[in-house]
């Protein structure tokens, strides 16, 4: 015998039904006289209702081995969705009365049945269902972004002890968990579909445990705005697979089952294998995990497991990750040890300054190089940065003393160096040293970036090498030394201004880099992140400068290369154009290609066209080559 059991209210709903039956023999009960259904008489249950009821009449179907047919309501949507049920009544019909040979998993949740997921304290959007952003505009996906995001106030880590089926206990933090059995469209499901399957006698759990706001906006941005699935597990999520899961937070946890609000805390959640002949739709088999494996599964390394995490975390989630004991030992106990003058640091310095000076008297690129990476200057400025960071002064001052006396010595050196070397004519590779702008800064503050995150994780510890060749500390002090030694105070003060742009770029990026990295806390980090943005600001003025006139030149060189006029009796063009800044006056260097030797009225004339296509004065001087 079939009975139809349905939701006292939905009356007009089963008499549009009873005509698609075929006249077949159908007992309709409501669900209020449920308890005169003779369950020995039952061959089949139908049912119509809400979730609760529908629950209801799964644990009879299953305690009595029985066939259970759901027909939907049309408002049901995620119920529809998650068995694939068919919206129109006479195919739902259709689907309810076939028998399935498959049978599903149960979810039980402290014994309640779960038919789509169990939230465990807060979990946005883990909760939500992927249907939220159907039929929505980029700008809608970015304000249910931005509301998303506000929850994140909200939101606090509490310490939770999770056993699986193994008795293996594990301790995080996280903030909320989600427990799902099926691929329901759930953002929770979609992130693990390839783990889901209703039929192998395992739950899941998807735990939220984001450690800084940034983040989680990363996880946030990429589900909600672009619409994506991350293809692998982001870093504030974790998951556990297992026949049985018993979540018990240190504090009491809001318990979700089918968004109905339950006080459940601690949650045991395990699983009826093969429990329920369910009539499903195909669709709902086609989403099951293809990989099917009686295995438990965990991926929490990168979870918050520390006490002092949790108990950070459990304040309020901080824009920046917090870095643990342990991390912030290491690398406190290494940059304590750079941060003192040591012989080893002086005899290295000594050693690459020379190298980087004869480098730049023979113009070697190569040579100058390879002073960069034999250079240990970088190792203090970066124990500096964290100084500075951490209003910590023995390492500040440290910092300060091994820098200047390591930067004296390099001037000494060079000084000498150019002091009794008989040759005093300025190369290309001194030239280049000598025109700092606001682009050499951003060259120092990526570099600094890029310093403290090699130096804050030791697996990346050998990029710093590349750091130092992308900065060149040393060889702009070597310039500066060699124009101590010829005594040229224009080439001291602007190679010099290029190691001061280097220094404060690179103390401010990793400052603020250490700060992402949660090595310090931001009221901390505020004073002295502060006056390096001053200092910085200072030194862009003339930067600024030196990048105006840069463009100047740039401007100037585009209006003479290949000028070519009339001059009198012969046709000149110009080419090879140079441009240098001279203490007096500027200077202008070209080469002048004629059809003859220019007379003197003629070399005026030229003088004066050139001045007057740029504008300004400046000293002109030529090298003239003559068409034949």
């Amino acid at each position: 015998m079939i009975y139809y059991i349905y939701a006292d209210d939905r009356e007009t709903f089963i008499e549009e039904a009873k005509p698609l039956f075929n006249e077949k023999n159908i007992i309709y009960l409501p669900f209020s006289k449920l308890g005169e259904m003779p369950i020995e008489e039952v061959s089949q249950l139908l049912v119509t209702g809400c979730l609760n009821e529908i629950k209801l009449l799964m644990g009879i179907a299953h305690q009595n081995n029985l066939h259970l047919g759901i027909i939907p309501a049309l408002e049901q949507k995620e119920l529809i969705k998650t068995f694939d049920l068919p919206s129109k009544q006479e195919d739902a019909v259709k689907q309810a009365l076939e028998i399935s040979e498959k049978k599903i998993d149960l979810l039980y949740c402290n014994g309640e049945i779960v038919l789509q997921e169990v939230v465990v304290g807060d979990a946005p959007p883990l909760d939500r269902f992927d249907s939220t952003l159907k039929g929505k505009s980029f700008w809608d996906r970015i304000k249910i972004f931005w509301r998303t995001l506000k929850r994140v106030k909200s939101l606090k880590h509490t310490q939770m002890k999770i056993i699986d089926a193994k008795e293996n206990e594990i301790n995080l933090s996280a903030v909320g968990v989600v427990g799902i059995e099926y691929a329901n469209d759930t953002f929770a499901s979609k992130l693990i579909s390839s783990q889901l399957n209703a039929t192998d006698g395992k739950l899941s759990i998807v735990i939220l445990s984001p450690i800084s706001i940034i983040q989680y906006m990363g996880y946030l941005f990429k589900t909600l705005v672009s619409h994506l699935t991350p293809k692998t597990l982001p870093k504030s999520v974790g998951y556990m697979r297992s026949s049985k899961i018993t979540i018990e937070p240190k504090e009491p946890m809001d318990v979700l089952i089918d968004s109905a609000k339950k006080q459940l805390t601690p949650v045991e959640l395990y699983v009826e294998e093969k429990a329920l002949s369910l009539g499903v739709g195909e669709k709902f088999w086609e989403r099951q995990g293809k990989e099917s494996s009686s295995k438990d599964s965990i991926k929490i390394d990168h979870l918050p497991s520390d006490e002092e995490s949790a108990n950070y975390l459990s304040q309020s989630i901080p824009l920046f990750s917090h870095a643990s004991k342990a991390q912030y030992a290491s690398l406190f106990t290494n940059l304590r040890e750079e941060s003192r003058l040591s012989s080893t640091f002086m005899t290295l310095l000594v050693l690459a300054t020379m190298i980087a000076t004869f480098g730049l008297f023979i113009n070697s690129g190569s040579v100058i190089i390879g002073a960069m990476l034999l250079a240990p200057l970088m190792q203090p400025i970066v124990s500096l940065s964290m100084g500075v960071l951490r209003q910590d002064n023995a390492l500040l001052l440290n910092g300060l003393k091994t820098i200047t006396i390591g930067v004296s010595a390099v001037l000494f050196t060079a000084g000498m160096i150019a002091l009794f070397t008989p040759i005093e004519q300025l190369t290309s590779e001194m030239a280049g040293r000598l025109s700092p702008t606001i682009l050499d800064l951003f060259v120092a503050i990526v570099s600094g970036a890029a310093a403290a995150y090699a130096k804050s994780n030791e697996k990346i510890a050998g990029s710093l090498a590349g750091v130092a060749i992308a900065v060149a500390l040393v060889p702009p002090i070597a310039v500066a030394g060699v124009g101590l030694g010829w005594m040229n105070w224009h080439m001291f003060s602007t190679a010099f201004l290029l190691f001061i742009t280097n220094l404060v770029g690179i103390v401010l990026a990793a400052a603020l880099t250490f700060t992402i990295l949660g090595f310090s806390p931001l009221h901390i980090a505020k004073k002295g992140v502060m006056i390096w943005m001053v200092i910085v600001a200072v030194v862009t003025i003339p930067l600024y400068s030196s990048f105006t006139k840069m463009k100047e030149d740039i401007e100037v060189q585009k209006t003479l290369s290949n000028l070519a006029f009339n001059v009198g009796e012969h046709d000149v063009k110009l080419t090879h154009i140079e441009l240098f800044h001279r203490p007096k006056t500027d200077e202008i260097r070209c080469e002048v290609i004629s059809t003859g030797m220019l007379k003197k009225e003629e070399k005026i004339r030229l003088k004066e066209a050139i001045l007057k296509s740029i504008h300004k004065e400046a000293e002109v001087i030529v090298t003239f080559r003559y068409r034949l």
